[in-house]
């Protein structure tokens, strides 16, 4: 029988039947049951049912408290006769049950058929696992999670309302809601999908040349323009004194072609998504130069996003959504859920990739390809929070390298795109911490960035577009 590739990765030829009569290898049947048994694991640990049991007991709580308003009588009742004979009286008058209904009760959904974009890289691990796990349907959400090969297609699916939301590369619904390189159509960021999670790549022949003032003329693979990995690509290379406009070459490549371009020589490195960076490694065609978060530790890179349209026509089913991908961002937060995630997230449906290579970047537990095995447990992580002053920061970036021309209202277009103020409401409703503020300060390569001081920033560089 004739063997066939996999349009969402280059260099994984999709295996013939196996026993069980479908079209995958033995191997592949066997992530696939370990997947499975992942998922009833995680489904245990759930936390959902804690935020239930939270709010039910809450509504008792709250009941006794208006019955015995003073809190020594209260505790005198309650030791006399135990929380349950006291609940039991209670409910005898009061209908108990209604309201602890009431409380988990959201708004009808006006949308409950959905689908999602992603493209098959960890970055999107708490959108896709949200799935599987049945975080979605908990909501009362019908959602299909549809793999796209490329960031043009996203754009192009959510502009046209092919996807109800989706994956993005965190700049892109800046720049969709812009109108650069596309109509402009208003976007918003719900959530920062992960954090960190990149790395630079060089081909194995590189190995003795790591100074990047050496890279003069060599060819780089980034997989969007409007993306993390551009403008940290392009921050790095300047600070070495190189324009990336001018002494390298910078192609947009999918992610699934990264590896398969670099075993071929057509690039010499990529700053890309992992799992390629670990994929690269394993396949023994490249190494590990250094992790983004090296570069800015706690760095965005994608988010779930939709359009504004589908936030004011379908509010309800949006707060579902929010609240379906808060509580797997939480999951996946926990390193204990780590190895899990891998199986779960690893077969054909999501990333297609060896469970080996998923692990290792979500543990952090890893081989960097030049012989050490390196210990970084935030390599990736999964921090919702999308603070505004990362919008105002990619937006100096825009306007570094020319994608935008003239003055910027910074803050203006960071708090349109930027949810922060929803991100928060909906972690507080499911009790997650929710930090302060919406404009902390950060460190790239060493220095600090203020967006209160945004457009002093952008204009401070010595290498940017004329």
């Amino acid at each position: 029988m004739t063997q066939y590739f996999d349009p969402y990765d280059a260099d994984r030829p999709l295996m013939l039947k196996c026993s069980c009569g479908r079209d995958h290898s033995v191997a592949e049947h066997q992530q696939e049951l370990a997947a499975e048994q992942a998922v009833k694991e995680l489904k245990r640990r759930s936390l959902t049912s804690e935020f239930e049991a939270y709010s039910n007991e809450f509504i008792e709580a709250t009941l006794v408290k208006a019955i015995f308003p003073q809190d020594a009588v209260r505790r005198r009742f309650l030791r006399a006769v135990g929380k349950g004979t006291a609940m039991a009286a209670i409910a005898s008058v009061l209908p108990v049950a209604s309201l602890q209904a009431m409380a988990q009760e959201k708004g009808s959904l006006e949308k409950k058929d959905l689908k999602i974009g992603f493209i098959p890289i960890t970055c999107a691990t708490p959108l896709i696992m949200a799935h599987p796990l049945g975080f979605y349907k908990q909501q009362g959400l019908n959602v299909e999670v549809t793999k796209t090969a490329g960031w043009a297609l996203i754009r192009d699916k959510m502009i046209n309302k092919e996807y109800d939301a989706t994956h993005f590369l965190s700049p892109m619904p800046l720049a969709i809601s812009m109108g650069l390189g596309s109509n402009a159509t208003p976007m918003n960021v719900a959530t920062i999908q992960n954090i960190n999670g990149q790395a630079i790549t060089l081909a194995l022949k590189h190995k003795n040349n790591r100074d990047p003032k050496n890279w003069k003329g060599f060819k780089f693979a980034i997989p969007f323009e409007f993306s993390m990995h551009n403008f940290l690509l392009r921050y790095y290379l300047a600070e070495a004194g190189l324009n990336p406009d001018t002494d390298v070459q910078l192609r947009v490549v999918p992610p699934a072609e990264m590896v398969a371009n670099l075993r071929a020589g057509n690039i010499d490195g990529f700053l890309g998504p992992d799992p390629f960076n670990q994929r690269a490694v394993y396949e023994e065609v490249g190494f590990i130069h250094v992790l983004t978060k090296d570069l800015w530790n706690g760095h965005p890179c994608c988010a779930f996003g939709t359009s504004t349209e589908f936030i004011q026509k379908n509010p309800n089913t949006f707060a579902a959504l929010y609240r379906a991908v808060l509580t797997s961002a939480a999951m996946a937060r926990d390193p204990k859920n780590r190895e899990l995630i891998a199986k779960v997230i690893a077969p054909a449906q999501y990333l297609n990739q060896p469970e080996v290579v998923i692990n290792q970047v979500l543990t952090g537990k890893f081989a960097d390809g030049l012989g050490n095995i390196q210990n970084v447990p935030d390599r990736a992580d999964f921090d919702p929070m999308p603070w505004q002053s990362m919008a105002v920061w990619m937006l100096t970036q825009m306007q570094r390298w020319g994608y935008v021309k003239g003055e910027v209202n910074y803050k203006q277009i960071a708090e349109k795109v930027f949810l922060i103020t929803d991100a928060k409401k909906h972690m507080k409703a499911l009790d997650q911490k929710v930090p302060d503020g919406a404009y902390p300060k950060f460190k790239i390569m060493g220095r600090e960035f203020d967006a209160a001081k945004a457009a002093e920033y952008a204009k401070s560089f010595p290498i940017r577009k004329a």
